[in-house]
């Protein structure tokens, strides 16, 4: 997230408000300190942390320091930006950009904190709190950008950047200043910039309601299963987990299967009950459509309010308008790059539903495959082809071995970094962990939080987080988190992994190195701060040195007889990366297409009034309206694009994981894991942010723009 808190807020904002399970009300994160007299004269978001690199100091840290800090946070920043608003002496690089970047501090610190809890550990309180603060911290953002008086200052210096003899970052900087104001509207007259205000705030608010709709829909969504014998397929830890889930809700002797954000749930590839698997899919695929979160109008709603901006923006629509900042640039160009697979993909997921038909037939099944069936039929085709069952895996994949000796040994033989763990900072849960990273000197670059295993109070998915982020003009040192939901053993027990949550750790500790290596001088270019169809490049990059022989030989060890891996299990696994690609990818265009059609309604254009049909229609339009394989995310929850910051840019993983996998191929085949070419993609691509445009900093890494070969073979397609 951007340093700047203008920018901090409104991204906060987008990312944390992803779909999140609601936390039983008995389980506040914190101590609520409502009633202690210390809280308005002890606030610890008001100062500077005196812990190491600046760390949020959890120990002092109580929801009610949150509103507070909010409104402190603002009420300073809005000071320090008056100040330069209102600044005698003719605009300078100095007295404008580089003093915008050193407001908000405050409010940086209480938002970081805020918005990563939001999502990792929330409570009623903070939900209420996010509730109420949406729309305030909106106008709050607006009333910096789209003031005329500081505006005029940015605008002239930009108008005299070839002629300040500023270096290529400070230009950039500048650049992307300019940029963000008149992408906010400070061009606009005084009535369009009321106007603007007023769809702002009702958009804050809406996406806000969305999100406590999403939330509710996902808790009530969860099913109860009276009767342990349904459960069947399921392992052991699994029907565990799900007592401990049922006896949390106070149902003991119940099993609770809560729904994750996706339309698939994991339980379907292993549930043999094929009434429950169709119960399961409908209460995940259902959510938002009817009673109290209904998420209808909503969706409605913000789709006829972010068409009216970008008109007022000079944009024909949203979509145009978010690309015209994004690698793609246009929603033609992303949507080209989806539509072109289109045919392949299909008729990938067509030959797979075809061989799960062939085997329910076998089995005298007698029935159509439906959703709910899929992944039950295609983990038994998995195994019956590749000889590959998940039981048999897992026992390699002991999760502290996973971490120590193969995403930190591998990322100290790639950058030459250490991740050395202490345990004198305060954290938010006793789960979270904390690490210094050192640099291959010995020198330190900032610290790690890993906060892995899933609670009631967590969202579902995975992401990366920086409570601060590194930049020189601050004198800041990076702090990062990366957060999973991997279901912990019982005590006692090893916490054995699946491959695929192997694979997101790698991927979830990319994030975490853009963060952490970022050399940049200004907060807003650091680190993660850069376009979305860019920012998933680096996790991809990292996913596939999981299965690097000599990394896999370092981690992939019993976690009773410490015996490697066998080579005959490992080629299975390999040879079985490309199966089910066809619904996989399949699934993921479906809603980035859906996505792009949402984001693409003109401004004059009547309001939608069947969310449902629009839906139906969208997915008919290009050819993916698969009954069996529906779109990863629906309409009403898809909690990336409306409260979420990818609203038409759901296309972006599929576009950095072009990046990816071309960068990934280049390595490997100039010396693959080696320090050197650690070295080269560390101050090419991680050390950089956003310090250049994105497409300059890969070919300047790669030598050539990138083509979809090597994506087309990671994915099994060719």
């Amino acid at each position: 997230m951007p340093r700047l808190s203008v920018l901090a807020v409104a991204t906060a904002l987008a990312l944390a408000a992803c779909s999140r399970t609601t936390p039983p009300e008995s389980t506040p994160p914190m101590a609520d300190a409502s009633t202690d007299p210390s809280v308005e004269t002890a606030n610890p978001f008001l100062d500077p942390s005196p812990l190491p690199f600046e760390a949020p100091p959890f120990d002092r840290v109580r929801d009610a320091h949150f509103a507070p800090g909010f409104d402190a946070g603002m009420r300073r920043q809005r000071a320090e930006v008056e100040a330069i608003a209102t600044n005698p002496e003719p605009p300078s690089f100095e007295n404008t950009i580089v003093a915008l970047e050193r407001t908000g501090d405050a409010l940086t610190r209480v938002s970081k904190v805020f918005f990563h809890l939001s999502g990792a550990h929330t409570s009623d309180r903070i939900q209420a709190i996010e509730a109420e603060y949406a729309p305030k911290l909106a106008a709050h953002r607006d009333e910096i950008l789209l003031d005329p008086r500081l505006f005029a200052r940015v605008d002239a210096l930009h108008a005299a950047r070839d002629t300040l003899g500023l270096d290529p970052e400070s230009k950039r900087l500048l650049e992307r200043y300019h940029l963000m104001f008149v992408r906010a509207g400070a061009r606009l007259d005084d009535a369009a910039k009321a106007r603007l205000k007023a769809l702002n705030a009702e958009q804050a608010d809406l996406q806000t309601r969305f999100q406590a709709n999403l939330l509710k829909a996902t808790n009530d969504g969860a099913v109860v299963v009276d009767d342990r014998a349904r459960l069947a397929g399921l392992d052991a830890s699994a029907i565990t987990a799900a007592a401990d889930a049922a006896r949390a809700r106070g149902l003991d002797g119940k099993f609770l299967l809560a729904l994750t954000n996706t339309t698939r749930q994991p339980v379907l590839a292993s549930l043999e009950d094929r009434e429950l698997r169709r119960q399961v899919w409908e209460a995940s695929a259902n959510r938002g459509l009817s009673g109290e979160t209904d998420n209808r109008a909503i969706v409605a709603r913000l789709a006829a309010i972010r068409a009216e901006i970008a008109g007022l923006l000079g944009y024909p629509t949203w979509a145009a308008y978010v690309l015209d900042d994004q690698m793609a640039k246009t929603p033609e160009a992303a949507g080209k790059l989806l539509a072109d697979l289109v045919p392949a993909v299909v008729a990938r997921a067509r030959a797979e539903g075809a061989d799960i038909q062939a085997l329910i037939d076998r089995e005298g099944g007698g029935f159509t495959v439906a959703p709910w069936d899929w992944e039950y039929y295609a983990e038994k085709v998995r195994q019956a082809r590749y000889e590959l069952d998940e039981a048999a895996i897992r026992p390699y994949f002991e999760f502290e071995r996973v971490l120590k000796d193969g995403v930190f040994a591998t990322m100290e033989r790639l950058y030459g970094i250490r991740l050395v763990e202490r345990t004198d900072l305060p954290v938010y849960h006793p789960e979270v962990r904390v690490f210094d990273v050192l640099d291959a000197d010995g020198s330190p670059i900032g610290l790690f939080y890993a906060d892995y295993f899933a609670r009631p109070t967590k969202r579902g998915g995975a992401w990366m987080d920086a409570f601060v982020d590194q930049s020189h003009l601050l004198g800041k040192q990076p702090v990062v988190v990366n957060v999973m939901n991997i279901p912990k053993a019982p005590e006692g027990q090893p916490t054995l992994l699946s491959y695929d949550e192997v694979r997101t750790m790698f991927h979830e500790f990319g994030h975490a190195l853009h963060g952490l290596l970022s050399d940049a001088r200004y907060p807003l270019l650091a680190g993660t701060n850069v376009p979305r169809d860019f920012v998933e490049f680096p996790s991809q990059y990292e996913e596939d040195w999981s299965l690097e022989p000599s990394v896999l030989a370092s981690y992939a060890k019993h976690h009773e007889t410490g015996e490697p891996i066998p080579q005959a299990l490992v080629d299975r696994i390999i040879a079985a990366r490309g199966f089910n690609q066809g619904f996989d990818t399949l699934e993921y265009m479906a809603a980035a297409l859906l996505d792009l059609d949402w984001h693409q309604i003109r401004p004059d254009a009547p309001p939608v009034e069947d969310v449902e049909a629009f839906e139906r229609a969208s997915l008919a339009r290009h050819g993916v309206d698969l009954a069996a394989v529906p779109p990863r995310y629906r309409t009403t929850y898809f909690a990336h694009v409306w409260p979420g910051g990818y609203s038409a840019g759901y296309y972006a993983y599929l576009w950095a994981e072009i990046l990816a996998a071309d960068a990934y191929a280049h390595t490997m085949a100039t010396g693959g894991l080696t320090r050197e070419n650690g070295e080269r993609y560390r101050r090419a691509i991680l050390a950089r942010g956003g310090t250049d445009d994105p497409m300059a900093l890969y070919v300047a890494f790669r030598g050539r723009e990138p083509t979809v070969d090597a994506l087309l073979k990671r994915r099994g397609l060719r």
